[in-house]
């Protein structure tokens, strides 16, 4: 085989044989295929896209380019979460604590932030001594004890995935439907769970600006893991406004233990309920509104608290300051400076990746992979999207060590927030689940 061949294929349209597509990515990792033409590929895969066995076929062969997790000395059906990304968005500390008390057992593996969306790892690390590098013959232990563990991804796991990332993100290519599915798939394919729950987020703080793409996306993923021999769906779910009102780490964290104390804003609570419905359907707990009333109790009786705690516990973090977070008896000296509206009206528009970048600049995200973090960084909004504010009125908290970073920051929050005369129209938290079956608007 030549890569000039199969750059000539798919530029016409062609489709890619399995065997051609085995050939190209091991070649790739190996050296054997040089950037320019892997890049040529990418941008002929761009404006020709792909069929979903090409897919499925692209992302079984980025997955086994490394390391495949294997979870069978985890006792029951395993099932993970993945997000596309967004800002507020913790969803993570709260469904899996709530499904694994549950009885199904969450192994999860998390990545870091990067830009204006935050990463699991970050919050759970801003918990003093959690720690998310641990030995695998621990995780496995852990899972079966605890019912969760969340680590890092550590090791060899899916370098293609890595190279082509890397390549895409200087060829204008990253925004790639069948490219984004294969990276995001190809790391669950590897991670080794039974069922797969997908939240697509849709909307000005999400990848996917659009409904029609976000759908799109989905479809593709779920097909992905479909042929690949997963329980796989996907739930659509908004992202025009910041999901819950903590943007940044340890605030987050405390967002997440409130509602896991039955506490907590309503939006970050209902969007935590119905993934973690779909994961319990995904794993045969019942009938997906079964499965949402077991959830809902696993908050109110307290056992998915227990759970996340026990987790903290394990993992060698301090449950004890964890819960005092959540009381808010956890003494800080970080600098605030409130951020007060312009004038009289309603908010009526966000611009949530511009308040996603507001935290970035406050250093509680990442501008470079290589970036610090502040885990006490970030932003407390007291009004969002439909709410009535008058001039004067204090909108939202920057939190930075640094407080000559307020000024800009201010600057960048005040101009992510439309005020004007009308409320405008109401907002749905989920907007469609994507199954092997088809799409079912909510």
């Amino acid at each position: 085989m030549r890569m000039y061949d199969l750059i000539e294929k798919k530029k016409h349209g062609g489709s890619l044989t399995g065997d051609e597509i085995h050939w190209m990515v091991s070649g790739y990792v190996e050296g054997g295929i040089p950037d320019y033409q892997m890049s040529a590929m990418m941008m002929a895969i761009w404006f020709r896209g792909m069929e979903d066995r090409e897919i499925t076929d692209l992302t079984l062969e980025m997955a086994r380019s490394g390391d495949m997790a294997d979870l069978s000395p985890i006792a029951g059906f395993k099932v993970d979460k993945h997000s596309t990304g967004g800002v507020g968005d913790k969803t993570t500390l709260i469904v899996g604590p709530v499904v694994a008390s549950l009885g199904v057992r969450v192994a999860k593996m998390s990545g870091r932030g990067l830009g204006f969306t935050g990463g699991t790892i970050d919050k759970l690390e801003s918990i003093p001594g959690f720690q998310t590098a641990i030995p695998r013959d621990r995780f496995f232990e852990l899972v079966n004890r605890v019912g969760i563990a969340v680590i890092g991804q550590s090791g060899n796991m899916v370098p293609a995935d890595k190279k082509m990332y890397a390549l895409r993100d200087v060829t204008a290519t990253v925004d790639s439907i069948p490219l984004i599915a294969a990276s995001i798939m190809s790391k669950k394919l590897a991670g080794g769970s039974d069922g797969i729950v997908l939240d697509v987020k849709t909307g000005s703080g999400a990848f996917m600006k659009t409904m029609e793409d976000s759908i799109a996306l989905a479809g593709k993923m779920v097909a992905i893991g479909t042929m690949a021999g997963r329980t796989c769906t996907a739930l659509i779910t908004d992202m025009d406004v910041p999901l819950g009102n903590a943007v940044g780490n340890s605030l987050e964290v405390k967002e997440s233990m409130e509602v896991l104390s039955g506490g907590g804003p309503e939006d970050l609570r209902e969007v935590s309920l119905r993934l973690a419905a779909e994961m319990l359907h995904t794993a045969g707990k019942g009938t997906a509104e079964e499965c949402y009333g077991l959830a809902a109790g696993a908050l109110q009786d307290g056992s998915a608290l227990r759970v996340f705690l026990e987790m903290v516990r394990a993992q060698g973090g301090d449950p004890a300051w964890a819960e005092k977070l959540a009381a808010g008896e956890v003494e800080t000296d970080i600098p605030r400076m409130q951020v007060k509206a312009e004038k009289d009206g309603f908010i009526n528009g966000m611009d949530t990746e511009g308040i996603g970048t507001c935290s970035v600049m406050l250093h509680a995200g990442r501008a470079e992979k290589e970036d610090p973090i502040d885990h006490s960084a970030g932003i407390i909004l007291l009004r969002k999207y439909g709410d009535e504010v008058k001039k004067g009125d204090v909108i939202a908290e920057l939190l930075a060590k640094d407080p000559s970073l307020f000024p800009d920051a201010a600057e960048r929050l005040l101009g992510a927030l439309r005020i004007g005369p009308e409320k405008g129209a109401e907002r749905r938290l989920i907007y469609a689940r994507v199954s092997a079956d088809g799409v079912e608007m909510r």
